[in-house]
C-alpha cells in the first residue's frame, strides 16, 4: 500500500514528535536506495581514474616524504614526537583526509544531486548516507596502508587499539556535522563547494597533523587547543598507538558531547531547508 503525503502551511517545527518520526522513517527508508547510489558512485569514482584506488594512498605518503625531508634538512623545526616522524604524519594525514572527506560529503552529495532531486521525490538522507558510505569505503582501502605502516615502523598495538574506531567515528560525524549545515547552502550557492578546499587547507596547519600540540602558552597554541578536531584526531592516534595515556580526555568527552548533539541539529536544519533547495532549483 503506497503512502499519502499531505503538505500543510503550518510549520513542522509546531510538532516535533510528528517530525521525528518522519526523520526516522526517512532515515530507515533510505538505507537501499543509499546502497544503490553508493556503488553507482564508487564504481565511477574508480573506472574514471587511471591511478584507482592508488589515490587512497599517495595523498598521505606524499605529505609523509615531503614533511619529513623538509623536517632532516631542517628547513621545519617540527620537535620531538612520540613516534616515528614519517609514521605520524601520514596516519595524522590518513585521519584528516577521513575528517575531510565527511565535511565535504553531504555538501558534495546535495550538489551533485540536484538534478535527480529536482525529478524525483526521494528522502534527502539517502544521498547524504550514500555519500558517508564512500567516506566508509575509502578508509577502508586506506586500512591497508594503516597495517602497513604499523608493520613497517613495529608500532605496538593494545587493548586501547581496539578503541579507536569509536574515536574515528566521532571524528567522522564531526566532519559530517559541519557538512550537514553546509549542504544547503551549497545546493544554493556554488561559492560553498569552491571555497571549502581552501578553508580545509588553512584549516590543516591549524590543526596538529605535521606537528605535535605546542606546549605553554601563545596565540597560536592557544588557537591549536581550541580547534575541535585536535582533541578528536590526537585522541584516535593515541587509542591506535597504544599510547601511555590519552592527553586530552576532557576536550575529547566535550567535543563528543557536542558532535552528537550538534548531529542532531544539523539533521534538523538540513530537513527543513532543503525543500525550498530544491524549490529554488527546480524553478
Amino acid at each position: 500500500m503506497q503512502s499519502e503525503i499531505i503538505y500543510t502551511p503550518e510549520g513542522v517545527l509546531r510538532h516535533p514528535v510528528g517530525l521525528l518520526r518522519e526523520m526516522r522513517r526517512d532515515l530507515l527508508g533510505s538505507r537501499e536506495i543509499a546502497w544503490r547510489l553508493m556503488r553507482r558512485d564508487i564504481s565511477a569514482q574508480y573506472r574514471q581514474s587511471f591511478f584507482g584506488f592508488a589515490w587512497a594512498f599517495l595523498p598521505p605518503l606524499a605529505m609523509g616524504m615531503a614533511f619529513t625531508l623538509a623536517n632532516n634538512a631542517k628547513l621545519i623545526n617540527i620537535g620531538e614526537t612520540d613516534l616515528p616522524y614519517t609514521f605520524y604524519v601520514m596516519f595524522n594525514t590518513i585521519l584528516w583526509q577521513t575528517f575531510v572527506e565527511a565535511l565535504n560529503a553531504p555538501v558534495n552529495a546535495v550538489t551533485g544531486a540536484k538534478p535527480l532531486l529536482a525529478r524525483i521525490n526521494l528522502p534527502r538522507e539517502a544521498i547524504v548516507l550514500a555519500k558517508l558510505g564512500e567516506v566508509c569505503f575509502n578508509f577502508a582501502i586506506k586500512l591497508v596502508l594503516v597495517v602497513a605502516l604499523f608493520a613497517w615502523f613495529r608500532i605496538e598495538v593494545g587493548w586501547t587499539t581496539f578503541l579507536a574506531p569509536f574515536a574515528l567515528l566521532i571524528l567522522i560525524l564531526f566532519g559530517t556535522c559541519l557538512g550537514l549545515l553546509l549542504a544547503p547552502f551549497g545546493g544554493l550557492y556554488e561559492d560553498i563547494l569552491k571555497g571549502l578546499p581552501l578553508a580545509t587547507n588553512l584549516w590543516l596547519f591549524l590543526t596538529p597533523v605535521i606537528y605535535p600540540v605546542p606546549e605553554g602558552g601563545g596565540a597560536f597554541a592557544t588557537i591549536i587547543r581550541l580547534n575541535p578536531v585536535t582533541p578528536l584526531l590526537v585522541t584516535t592516534r593515541e587509542l591506535a598507538t597504544a599510547a601511555d595515556s590519552v592527553s586530552e580526555p576532557v576536550r575529547f568527552v566535550a567535543v563528543s558531547l557536542l558532535t552528537l548533539f550538534g548531529l542532531g541539529v544539523a539533521w534538523v536544519i538540513y530537513r527543513l531547508a532543503m525543500p525550498f533547495v530544491v524549490e529554488r532549483v527546480s524553478s
